[in-house]
């Protein structure tokens, strides 16, 4: 197991990690969220330091913005565009050439700034409340987007008969999505452990971001019939951001609730 999350760690990340033996791949999707995880903790941590160095929330969250893209090598943000060129085409026959081709498209670009736009406004507006919940939320957001890409593999079919995602699907099933749902959502709540009136909001937290990933998921899957490596990508992308808004959403909710938490 050690093995595999190494070589998970390897693929997800740009972390510099020298491989010292041929890797197996196999397998390596069940620790994407747990690689995500660790993503988190690293932005979470960066932010933190930016935090104290800036008066002004912005740079800090564009500090945290560009270490994400940093962090993933720009793997996830590459599907994004990809998958946005291919959405773009009115024939489905010439969608998986248009994802395929290495070029750029205008609706691609579109999609880049618009996602790295809303996760730079929702960290300022996570920033800005202040709230206990607003770094856990940072903190798992790479998780659930991972963990969205990791359903995705367990139930929707491949597109390709050949791709860099195709090897995903090796060794995934049921077990493995719900044992790494059920693993986030109790570390959404294990802040109970600290703080015992926040334990059901991050519950909560956790349980949204559930639902977030899989509506997500299946979104590209009703527009595509499937998905690719680049929608892998993409999902997990998406995930990230709506997670950051639907974070701050529910700290507004809780904070209008109970006035004063």
């Amino acid at each position: 197991m050690l093995h595999t999350l190494y070589a998970a760690l390897v693929f997800y990340t740009a972390l510099p990690i020298a491989p010292q033996q041929p890797l197996n791949f196999s397998g390596i999707a069940w620790f994407a969220p747990l690689v995500g995880l660790v993503i988190g903790l690293g932005l979470t941590g960066i932010n933190w330091v930016l935090s104290h160095l800036f008066t002004s929330s912005a740079l800090p969250a564009l500090g945290v913005v560009l270490a994400w893209i940093a962090l993933s090598g720009g793997l996830h943000l590459d599907g994004v565009m990809d998958s946005a060129d291919g959405l773009a085409v009115t024939d489905p026959q010439k969608r998986l050439a248009v994802m395929a081709d290495s070029l750029t498209g205008a609706y691609g670009v579109m999609a880049a700034i618009a996602l790295i736009l809303l996760k730079f406004a929702s960290l300022i507006e996570l920033a800005s409340l202040n709230h206990a919940l607003s770094g856990l939320v940072l903190t798992l957001a790479p998780a659930w987007g991972r963990w969205a890409q990791l359903y995705t593999i367990g139930y929707h079919p491949y597109l390709k008969a050949e791709g860099k995602g195709k090897f995903h699907q090796q060794g995934i099933g049921s077990g493995q999505i719900w044992t790494s749902a059920l693993g986030l959502v109790l570390a959404a709540s294990a802040i109970a452990v600290v703080d015992l009136n926040l334990g059901w909001q991050s519950l909560g937290l956790g349980s949204f971001n559930l639902v977030i990933g899989m509506a997500i998921a299946h979104w590209f899957n009703f527009k595509l019939g499937g998905q690719t490596g680049d929608t892998y990508g993409a999902i997990v992308e998406w995930t990230e951001a709506v997670s950051l808004v639907a974070g701050a959403i529910l700290i507004k909710i809780i904070c209008a609730v109970k006035p004063g938490f």
